[in-house]
């Protein structure tokens, strides 16, 4: 792994829609993490209804409120392990704000005590759906949430 480290995956996505991307995108996960025998922890259940009710009202600023939801949730569950690292793998997509990401994740370890891992992962963007696709395992086609899944698909 990177730098030495051994990760242990956390699955967490209240955005994702529909139900049957979530499942193919946590099924992935399991898949990969079984391949390179890491540990993955799920979250419970599924909240897309928080998620969508959170962002209904600003459309617009759903990325900012989806990176902060998610990076709070994995900094409260590495800070719960006993971690004293958390990372995000949003950070190996050149569509993310990465900046934002950063700034999020490195706000979030300061007030949980913690360091966020901010490589630059994005070079091996290529090479992991390469890999993923070697391996077969599902790729998404869009960020997840029901707007980036209508800017995806519906053209005016």
């Amino acid at each position: 792994m990177a730098a030495g480290i051994q990760p242990t995956l956390f699955f967490y996505n209240p955005n994702i829609h529909p139900y049957q991307e979530f499942l193919l995108r946590r099924e992935g996960l399991r898949q990969l993490a079984a391949i390179r025998k890491l540990e993955l922890i799920e979250a419970p259940g599924y909240p897309m209804e928080e998620f969508l009710a959170s962002v209904a009202a600003n459309p617009a600023g759903r990325c900012e409120f989806c990176y902060r939801n998610r990076l709070t949730q994995t900094a409260l569950k590495a800070k719960e392990l006993g971690f004293d690292l958390f990372g995000t793998t949003l950070l190996i997509s050149p569509y993310q704000n990465r900046d934002r990401i950063i700034a999020i994740g490195r706000e979030l370890a300061e007030t949980h005590g913690l360091q966020f891992y901010d490589e630059d992962l994005r070079p091996g963007f290529r090479q992991s759906q390469a890999m993923a696709k070697e391996l077969g395992l599902y790729r998404q086609k869009y960020c997840g949430c029901i707007y980036s899944e209508k800017e995806r698909y519906y053209k005016d």
